[in-house]
């Protein structure tokens, strides 16, 4: 029999600040909520618990959807639920690319056996509605137009409402990554004509990693009905899932969710909506305005144009004085801080500085700016 060195004992984390691009702080308030009694997840209790995150997400997308529920899995399955769920072999969607996370939808696509029509962009500009249109109505086979709303990878925000809007003229499903925009930035999934929607629970939410909120038009509801082979992936096939999130106390077993963090998720939900969704956005801003002030000041200069700027991930280029790894190795043992380096070609070259949720306060920016006063 194989037994482990005797050396392990309760894993005790440390206290981290977390302003990198996610996870972000935990709030007090959820994680007790995680440490309630576990029940079963068909336990009558636990489907009115489902019940009520149902109708708060379907706040903090501002939908009526039916089609509202919280992926298990992080936002990457919540990507893969949408993408999986809308394309089938021989379909083509148009997929915009200005980051890491657009590249990951288009290899998505693919694994789909559709055709992934690409429009690159230089990092950190947001999607060009122009460029949109003139590929859509070159490809006018195109059934969907797939692009990130706020890119993780970037700090740019792109706009929703113009894109989905273009997508519609040309009978297109909008598939949009909303991962770190939920809750942080005005969203209007109903008023904008958003179709397939899918965002993460660690960024603005501040909930733990590990869910995916998403919700589904009745336009992309009405594309899965008239599907012509079975999703591809039995476990994020919505057709299947809805029967556990269906409405009422009668639910066919689909999996054994993850009950605790969905009890987290009702719970960070709920002070979304004690706080109120326009408060949230306007928080997340007042904290960018005081963190940029700050970076300023220690010289620091931003990737993206102000136009576009995320306020709640703030990429910064790395001084030319600056070792990336140093600076953020040290930020983190001698400050308990952590912030994000850059992705792809930033790597190096970009620190990505998150203000989600409840890492969005005052105390935490004035935290942050005297520790890397210290060490940039």
């Amino acid at each position: 029999m194989f037994n482990p060195p005797d050396i392990f004992n309760a894993f005790i984390p440390p206290q981290i600040t977390l302003m990198g691009p996610g996870p972000s702080q935990v709030h007090p308030r959820v994680l007790n909520a995680l440490a309630r009694p576990t029940i079963g997840h068909l336990d009558p209790e636990f489907v009115r618990c489902m019940d009520e995150i149902k109708h708060l997400l379907q706040y903090a997308f501002q939908t009526k959807s039916a089609l509202t529920l919280a992926v298990s899995g992080p936002g990457t399955a919540g990507m893969e639920t949408c993408v999986a769920n809308l394309l089938e072999p021989g379909d083509t969607a148009v997929v915009c690319i200005n980051g890491v996370f657009g590249k990951r939808i288009q290899a998505m696509v693919e694994r789909c056996g559709a055709t992934a029509i690409c429009i690159e962009q230089v990092w950190g500009e947001a999607v060009n509605p122009e460029l949109v249109a003139q590929t859509l109505n070159a490809h006018p086979e195109a059934s969907v137009l797939a692009f990130v709303h706020a890119e993780t990878s970037t700090g740019a925000l792109s706009d929703a409402q113009t894109l989905a809007a273009i997508a519609r003229s040309y009978d297109c499903l909008s598939l949009v990554d909303t991962v770190t925009s939920l809750g942080g930035v005005p969203l209007f999934v109903d008023e904008w004509g958003l179709d397939a929607v899918y965002s993460g629970t660690q960024k603005c939410l501040s909930a733990p990693p590990g869910l995916s909120p998403l919700t589904f038009s009745a336009r992309a509801q009405q594309r899965l009905k008239q599907r012509k082979k079975p999703v591809q992936s039995w476990f994020l096939d919505l057709s299947l899932v809805m029967d556990y999130w269906g409405q009422g106390q009668q639910r066919s077993y689909h999996h054994t969710a993850p009950v605790n963090s969905l009890y987290a998720l009702h719970e960070a939900l709920l002070m979304l909506k004690e706080e109120g969704l326009k408060n949230a956005w306007e928080r997340h801003y007042t904290n960018h305005r005081q963190l940029r002030a700050g970076l300023e000041a220690l010289g620091l200069s931003f990737v993206v144009d102000p136009s576009c700027r995320l306020p709640q991930l703030n990429t910064v280029w790395i001084p030319r004085h600056c070792d990336d790894r140093a600076v953020r190795d040290e930020l983190l043992k001698n400050h308990a801080l952590e912030i994000g380096g850059g992705l792809g070609g930033f790597a190096g070259k970009a620190w990505r500085i998150g203000l989600m949720g409840y890492s969005s306060r005052t105390q935490v920016v004035d935290y942050c700016l005297a520790a890397l006063s210290q060490v940039a």
